[in-house]
């Protein structure tokens, strides 16, 4: 097998774990009744990570209280957009898009 067809093959395997992979969206409650969205495939170790101060830039500056929310997506394509169309709402629209959607649910543990 050539060297062009070797990186053809990995890059599918890439794009295959890619699609078994899922992602969360997640609504943060920090300090100051601010609201934290962001993405990860592996919530309690980005919890714990903005929790320690070696999350987002935000999170340090506004330590998180809890997780009001999260979303399980099938791609991290999907889950930027809907983090991105998150973030441009008003606080009162986020909660309520999410309690809506369902997205207030208890993650099962990992």
């Amino acid at each position: 097998m050539g060297e062009r067809a070797r990186r053809r093959e990995a890059d599918l395997v890439t794009d295959a774990t890619a699609i078994d992979e899922s992602w969360v969206l997640y609504l943060l409650e920090c300090r100051g009744e601010r609201l934290y969205a962001g993405i990860t495939n592996d919530l309690a170790s980005r919890f714990a990570a903005h929790c320690a101060g070696k999350g987002a830039r935000f999170t340090r500056a506004f330590p998180p209280l809890r997780i009001v929310a999260a979303a399980r997506l099938p791609s991290r394509s999907l889950a930027l957009k809907a983090k991105y169309a998150l973030k441009r709402q008003p606080r009162a629209a986020k909660l309520s898009f999410l309690a809506a959607c369902g997205a207030a649910i208890a993650l099962d543990s990992e």
